[in-house]
């Protein structure tokens, strides 16, 4: 009979657990070259015991692409062991090197510490990066708390991101060849990607730079749309510097969170200067099993009724992190309301309802954003919260979240995080790394860590918090806790970052109801269960959208449906559900979605994930992607 594979309770390597104690002064660079070198010969080995015992019994492994052709997060020297021991023979991995300026000592909190390295290694498939942290245990031994490993190029497949990677267009093409190419007048494309926002630009970069011939279907006029085309108060709530779009960087003299309608205008110019073949006005309206070789069969209408069918072996569906339809509550008798009653989709700007009672319902990012514009002009509006809201503050939470706390690299010989930057910033590590750093911590591990940096942030706006309740505004603090890093990876919603509204909350600019239910609309506003009534002339709905899985189904066959698994969300291991990966994942009939890609989430997610999906399609195209594991 097989022995269970037992998972060990999480918990964080606090120097009290581990009863031992480190010496701020010691030589982190000789201790990781000692671990390391043991490390890199077992693993060329593929000696899985001598790599196990290199780890601490409850380390984590976590894996992208790497060594699995998939993401996934082990727990527990038997999950590990048995990870290790099917797929180093597979991977072969060999030519591992310690990057020692990378190497250095962190104490992200006062009980915790480790020393942590970055390393790269070769497969018998590509080159990957890895990330360590060793914790120091009571037998005064230095093991492995964390690994991350990495899938980073091809072998024989390198990206072509620089002039000399296209000798043959040393002075470029001509107008008409460029028209004929991104008309596909000559040749088929090999990807279709369904959106051409940032997750579908990102793809279609990365794919070319592998040489991929790809299409983005975008059913907007303009690239940016899906930015420009939203309320004018719109703004990223992270800072700049986390935002990038793969290749090129924002301008140095951008605004730390720039407006949507500034995005808007950079991602048509990214399309334009990276040359990407892009259909505007054009709208997928099928996605069926191929007929002619190929997988999939993608039927297109252009803005002017012309019809063209494609006939593909991927298609990347970059359609957003919601779905088309939008979530608007059941509320009874909304025929007798004799005002408006419009979703925050189609909200654009306060001037439209200027002398009005405006009521929204909701209190998450839109609502407050939507609010917040109308009080800056005037409008008398309330908020109807329903539920309680987690909030933190661009200025003292974010560069927390963002890993001022827990991520802090502070190598000597490379860059120098203060105290109070984050990961991302100004003055922060190269974008590449901050991401790998960032990504190298198991979600159980981040978790943990958030629930600290939680309350430190709690702290921070102590004030503002404290203003909140006394008006009646209902906080949480994540699950268990844990801020919002868990509110967006599971649920999308459920916070606010907050950059001015929460003070107007504060101060009665906005008013606000959160003691009651709404039970109907009346002809005049909202009644609600204890009885209490809110005059209105317009009553929006900030009330979010349904989940980014029916906008797939949609353009599925019906028999296809029951395949495609959930794509938001955290699985059992802690990953995304299907960014970035095939959308049947691990399914009982995943082969018949083999080739349909999800590709979704925040700028920074879409920066990384984008050259995932590209590699995962080249890999196919070429003939050299292994089995997921």
């Amino acid at each position: 009979m097989a022995t269970a594979i037992q998972t060990p309770a999480t918990f964080l390597p606090t120097l009290q657990r581990l009863g031992s104690t480190v010496d701020p002064t010691i030589d982190a660079q000789a201790i990781a070259r000692a671990w390391f070198a043991a490390f890199a010969d077992a693993m060329s080995s593929k000696d899985t015991t001598a790599v196990i015992d290199l780890l601490t019994d409850e380390a984590f492994w976590r894996d992208m692409l790497s060594l699995t052709w998939d993401h996934h997060t082990y727990e527990g020297r038997d999950r590990v062991m048995k990870f290790l021991a099917d797929q180093l023979p597979k991977f072969s991995p060999s030519t591992l090197e310690l990057h020692e300026d990378l190497v250095g000592l962190e104490t992200p909190f006062e009980d915790l510490a480790w020393i942590q390295g970055y390393f790269t290694f070769d497969t018998t498939v590509g080159h990957a990066s890895g990330i360590f942290r060793l914790v120091l245990l009571a037998n005064g031994s230095w093991k492995a708390h964390t690994v991350y490993t990495n899938l980073e190029d091809l072998r024989g497949f390198p990206e072509k991101i620089g002039p000399s990677s296209y000798p043959e267009e040393i002075y470029g093409g001509s107008a008409e060849a460029g028209r004929r190419e991104n008309e596909h007048l000559d040749e088929e494309p090999s990807v279709i990607i369904v959106g051409g926002g940032q997750s579908g630009l990102g793809a279609a970069a990365r794919l070319k730079a592998l040489d991929v011939n790809a299409l983005i279907i975008e059913r907007n006029e303009r690239i940016g749309d899906n930015w420009r085309n939203r309320y004018a108060a719109l703004r990223l709530h992270d800072p700049v510097w986390c935002h990038h779009m793969p290749y090129l960087p924002f301008p140095p003299n951008w605004p730390i969170y720039p407006p949507a309608l500034k995005l808007a205008d950079w991602l048509e110019s990214y399309a334009h200067v990276f040359e990407l073949k892009v259909w505007t006005s054009t709208r997928v309206v099928l996605v069926e099993p191929g007929t002619k070789g190929r997988k999939w069969s993608v039927k297109v209408v252009r803005g002017d009724g012309r019809e063209r069918v494609f006939e593909v072996n991927h298609v990347v569906f970059a359609l957003g992190v919601s779905s088309d339809t939008v979530r608007m509550p059941n509320i009874p008798c909304k025929d007798e309301f004799k005002g408006q009653v419009p979703h925050s989709s189609k909200y654009k700007v306060a001037t439209e309802h200027l002398g009005k009672k405006v009521v929204v319902v909701g209190a998450c990012t839109s609502a407050h954003d939507i609010c917040s514009d109308y009080a800056d002009h005037g409008v008398n509006v309330t908020m109807v919260q329903r539920s309680s809201t987690h909030v933190l503050s661009t200025k003292n939470g974010v560069p927390l979240v963002l890993g001022r706390k827990y991520s802090k690299f502070s190598c000597q010989n490379t860059f120098q995080l203060q105290h109070n930057e984050a990961l991302y910033s100004e003055n922060g590590p190269p974008t590449e790394l901050a991401d790998r750093l960032s990504l190298s911590f198991p979600n159980a591990i981040v978790k943990l860590l958030h629930q600290r940096v939680t309350k430190v942030i709690a702290e921070a706006v102590k004030d503002i918090l404290d203003g909140l309740r006394k008006v009646g505004f209902k906080l949480n603090m994540g699950e268990d806790g844990s801020g919002v890093y868990q509110l967006a990876l599971k649920k999308l919603g459920g916070y606010y970052i907050d950059d001015g509204a929460s003070q107007k909350i504060i101060d009665g600019k906005i008013k606000l109801k959160a003691d009651g239910h709404i039970a109907r609309f009346t002809p005049t506003g909202l009644l609600f269960e204890d009885g209490t009534t809110l005059d209105a002339d317009v009553v929006v709905f900030a009330t979010g959208y349904e989940d980014s899985r029916e906008a797939y189904l949609q353009l599925l066959p019906a028999d296809l449906h029951s395949v495609v698994q959930p794509i938001w969300g955290l699985n059992e291991e802690g990953e995304l559900n299907s960014v970035s990966r095939e959308v049947g994942g691990h399914g009982p009939n995943a082969d018949k979605v083999a080739g349909l890609w999800s590709l979704m989430g925040s700028l920074a997610m879409c920066r990384f994930f984008s050259k995932h999906v590209a590699l995962q399609i080249k890999a196919y195209e070429e003939g050299i992607f292994g089995e997921r594991y």
